[in-house]
């Protein structure tokens, strides 16, 4: 479908150019081999039972080249090194929130979003397909504003611009509102490791943020219910219009490593989609990409990471080691 390409300027910023490769391999080198002395099936026995445990296997990154010769990384099984007792930690941990934490925007903010159109009586639903291209447009009323721009005003909108910035913040709190009642009723559940990799970082001292292009109230609404409200009062929120340029513009990760006093370049963002990538590169930030349901087929050759999820073990895909892991060293190619 080709309606996103002219329906905002935003777009243009989701082109990203590869990073310069680099890898990182486990290889074990080869051991030399020693004539053994022959021994009892007992001292064999607590040989065996004296072995020391194999180490446990988190999720590292590899890079494939997709038919038309792009690049892009994706996660593999590897046995993890022991951490280096001088590994840095992240100053801060920033998480987008949908998508990253909540897997919301089709069966959550789509459906809200269609609710309102019909209780408006507009005369308008976004399917599927077309809520992904519209996707691409960061922030929900200036979703809504590029729509109705493209194809058309619903006849009960108002004719006057300044009257129609009014109309589409009443259409975007109700929607809001919508959105949260499903939140609150627990319908869409966190995704998997992310309380995990929240619980990791506050145990250790990082500070944790969530950095949303959604309204304020419906990201604290998603922190408080679904993480709860012990994890809630120690993360800080920047979201909706906060600023006043919305991702892929760096603006939110750079307010938020300003007012948590750190630097960015300290800094790991988790993120799902291409504009939020994009928006933590140019902030200097380090930054994973978790893909989720939109945006699993989106280029992601300038993450510093991509899995398809944070994961709990024994599924676990990376953790706050690696998290700091990304401050020293590249995942990508």
């Amino acid at each position: 479908m080709a309606i996103a390409a002219t329906l905002s300027s935003s777009t243009s910023s989701l082109l990203v150019s590869p990073a310069s490769p680099s890898t990182s391999t486990n290889a074990r080198p080869a051991l030399p081999q020693v004539p053994r002395p022959r021994s009892s099936s007992s001292s064999r026995a607590r040989a065996a039972s004296i072995r020391p445990p194999r180490p446990r296997r988190l999720a590292a990154a590899t890079t494939t080249a997709d038919a038309r010769g792009r690049t892009s990384v994706v996660a593999r099984s590897a046995a993890a090194s022991p951490p280096s007792p001088a590994s840095p930690l992240p100053s801060a941990l920033l998480f987008d929130c949908d998508g990253v934490l909540v897997d919301t925007e089709k069966d959550g903010h789509r459906i809200s979003f269609n609710d309102t159109f019909q209780e408006k009586e507009l005369g308008v639903t976004w399917d599927v397909d077309l809520y992904g291209e519209l996707l691409k447009i960061g922030g929900g009323k200036e979703r809504m504003t590029a729509y109705f721009n493209k194809t058309g005003w619903p006849e009960k909108a108002p004719k006057s611009e300044e009257e129609r910035k009014k109309f589409i913040a009443s259409l975007h709190k109700r929607k809001t509102e919508l959105f949260m009642a499903l939140i609150e009723k627990k319908l869409l559940p966190l995704r998997p490791g992310v309380a995990k990799l929240i619980d990791q970082a506050l145990a250790k001292g990082v500070q944790v943020a969530v950095c949303s292009t959604s309204n304020e109230k419906a990201v604290s609404a998603i922190v408080s219910c679904l993480l709860g409200p012990e994890r809630a009062e120690k993360i800080k929120i920047f979201a909706g219009d906060v600023v006043p340029r919305k991702k892929p513009d760096p603006a939110i990760y750079l307010l938020a490593a300003s007012t948590l006093s750190v630097d960015p370049s300290s800094c790991v963002v988790v993120e799902d989609s291409a504009i939020g990538l994009a928006a933590a590169k140019a902030a200097g930030m380090k930054c994973i990409v978790t893909k989720s349901g939109y945006t699993a087929e989106e280029d992601f050759v300038n993450a510093d990471a991509v899995f398809d999820c944070i994961g709990d073990p024994p599924e676990e895909r990376f953790d706050l080691t690696f998290c700091g892991s990304l401050l020293e060293k590249q995942y990508v190619s």
